[in-house]
């Protein structure tokens, strides 16, 4: 299983590409029959619902303001981490991980998070990448950083907080 990366700071679009890539992994894990998949997921939930949270509170809102993005892709990228929620809680409630329900329902979530994942890196992260500036970026890399932190420290990945989530969303 991967580690859940540390909570340092740095460019934003680094970061957030980072994260991508273990969400990958994650996923490639939760596939694997041999993987402890309840572990795997109890971390891929904590780091996910972090990371959405904090790219909407952090990262979005500041991308918009430079004129980066506008309205209508901070509302879909939001739209598609409810999405991304509903199949992580539907993954979650599966009690029999060696089940086919608990594979059909990781597929589910890896095309849900592929899907967003693709989408981002092209329509937020390549317009961070050319209009805004490295400063800029790296003062919202450590505010998305510390903001991410602090969800996990919170246990944000509890099945709990992703049921209230997606309730909110609905």
């Amino acid at each position: 299983m991967p580690k859940i990366l540390p909570a340092t700071g740095g460019d934003v679009v680094e970061i957030i590409l980072a994260d991508h890539r273990w969400f990958e992994e994650a996923l490639r894990e939760l596939r694997d029959v041999r993987s402890d998949r309840a572990a795997v997921l109890a971390d891929l939930a904590t780091v996910l619902i972090a990371h959405a949270e904090a790219e909407e509170s952090k990262v979005y809102p500041s991308l918009r303001r430079k004129d980066a993005i506008d309205a209508e892709e901070v509302e879909h990228s939001t739209h598609e981490h409810d999405e991304g929620n509903a199949a992580l809680l539907a993954l979650m409630e599966v009690e029999d991980t060696d089940s086919e329900e608990f594979s059909s329902k990781t597929h589910e979530l890896s095309e849900a998070l592929s899907h967003h994942l693709d989408e981002e890196e092209r329509d937020v992260l390549n317009p961070a990448r050319t209009d805004v500036s490295e400063e800029t970026r790296r003062l919202l890399g450590d505010a998305f950083a510390e903001e991410r932190a602090r969800l996990i420290d919170s246990g944000c990945g509890d099945i709990a907080n992703v049921r209230k989530l997606v309730e909110a969303a609905d």
